[in-house]
């Protein structure tokens, strides 16, 4: 299927979550998604079954606390994998004035910002699998509610790519794809082999490149920044990494023009036998990580990679519940419905 009839089967979707009113949206699910569409969501949502189970579980609890919510895309890449699944992977934010908890996140009664990255794989135009993070601690952090280790990388409102055709994307995306396999395979290389030259980042980054992590990692800004904010406390906790090509876990690629996706549930088996990542003790057990990420080549390299990592699910593995701690940290605080005053009578 062509990457233009590919982005068609959710344009209904876009349109009507622009501005969400709850009765549209949900009967615009029933349209663009098959009746038994595999939902696979971040924790704490899970797998479920269904455009009515989607919206019910998902979608309505999010705009009962942002009445007002909204869902920009930022990226928008289609394709067919070399598997021959046709995926579409979409970035962006959602957007709205927090009045109410969500998953028991104090409102704020400010404008808050929650990124998303949301996999979409289409059979006969219609939406057969789903495969989504929202990043709920970049909305705890907002909040003032983040129950865990502080993070190391910079916060921010993730933006949209520097080159403003996130929403433009076409073209042949081999070359991209090739340069993002190479550097993930070089990548590899490291510990195994102790020299962290044998990693060749300057041979794949640009050196003003920005990588946007999830919420309690952060952002990062060109090499030592990136080795710095995450990379080396990830590596000295876990350093059997691989690639994902490990028994039964398997990515999904797309590439179009200067952009490539890849989505996995989950795409990465590590060991987490060491501390220094996130504040996580040494469990020293096997975990399952879903990360969802994308990447834009610019001059023949990697200016910005945006990644979404399923943390809430990662704690849950080594028996951490953050969501029950933050009900916890929060028991002093107001919970209720915020009214912000229309400023007419000041």
């Amino acid at each position: 299927m062509s990457e233009k009839l590919l982005k068609s089967a959710i344009a209904p979707l876009q349109k009507a979550l622009s501005a969400v009113d709850a009765k549209p949206a949900r009967a615009m699910l029933k349209t663009v998604m098959d009746e038994s569409v595999e939902i696979r969501m971040c924790h704490p949502f899970g797998d479920l079954v269904g455009p009515a189970a989607f919206f019910d579980h998902c979608l309505a609890p999010l705009l009962s606390a942002m009445p007002d919510l909204e869902r920009r895309d930022m990226i928008v890449v289609g394709g067919t994998t070399p598997e021959g699944s046709d995926w579409i992977g979409c970035m962006g934010n959602f957007m709205g004035t927090l009045v109410a908890p969500f998953l028991d996140i104090p409102p704020t009664g400010r404008l808050a910002h929650m990124r998303y990255h949301e996999f979409f794989r289409i059979e006969h135009g219609r939406i057969v699998e789903m495969q989504a993070i929202w990043d709920i601690p970049e909305l705890m952090m907002q909040a003032g509610a983040w129950p865990m280790a502080p993070q190391l990388g910079a916060y921010l409102c993730t933006p949209a790519p520097m080159s403003g055709d996130g929403l433009r994307v076409s073209g042949d995306g081999k070359a991209a794809l090739d340069h993002v396999v190479a550097m993930l395979e070089d990548l590899c290389r490291h510990p195994a082999n102790p020299d962290p030259k044998i990693m060749q980042l300057e041979k794949y980054w640009h050196p003003r490149f920005n990588w946007y992590g999830p919420a309690g990692i952060g952002t990062a800004r060109g090499i030592s920044g990136f080795r710095n904010w995450h990379q080396i406390p990830f590596l000295r906790a876990m350093p059997d990494r691989k690639l994902d090509a490990m028994g039964d876990l398997m990515s999904h690629w797309v590439s179009e023009g200067d952009y490539v996706c890849e989505t996995g549930w989950p795409n990465m088996r590590l060991t987490l036998s060491h501390d220094g990542w996130m504040g996580i003790a040494p469990a020293g057990k096997e975990v399952l990580l879903r990360s969802l990420d994308f990447w834009r080549v610019e001059g023949g390299l990697i200016r910005e990679n945006w990644v979404l990592v399923d943390l809430l699910d990662l704690y849950r593995q080594v028996g951490v519940d953050v969501l029950g701690r933050l009900r916890e940290f929060n028991k002093a605080r107001n919970l209720g419905i915020i009214a912000v005053p229309d400023g007419m009578d000041a």
